[in-house]
């Protein structure tokens, strides 16, 4: 929860988590409800997946090729002191 404070990288806020949620709820609020449950799940993972390789420098391409290919982008592992 307070992972910012020891490491500078990690923003103070959950904006980006916000910002990420927004397309279903756009589309929530357009159609008056979400596509089925195991779909919206499906794609949460899919942008929880993208947003994550973009924010440790990872283009969106890279990251969805190696998924689909089997050898999917994993972030790096945070040292502890």
């Amino acid at each position: 929860m307070l992972r910012f404070a020891l490491d500078l990288k990690v923003p103070a806020t959950s904006n980006q988590a916000e910002r990420d949620l927004r397309p279903a709820k756009v589309q929530q609020n357009i159609s008056g409800r979400l596509t089925s449950e195991k779909r919206t799940q499906d794609r949460f993972t899919i942008r929880g997946y993208l947003s994550t390789a973009a924010k440790n420098g990872v283009d969106a391409m890279t990251a969805l090729r190696g998924a689909v290919t089997g050898s999917p982008w994993m972030p790096p592992v945070p040292i502890r002191a």
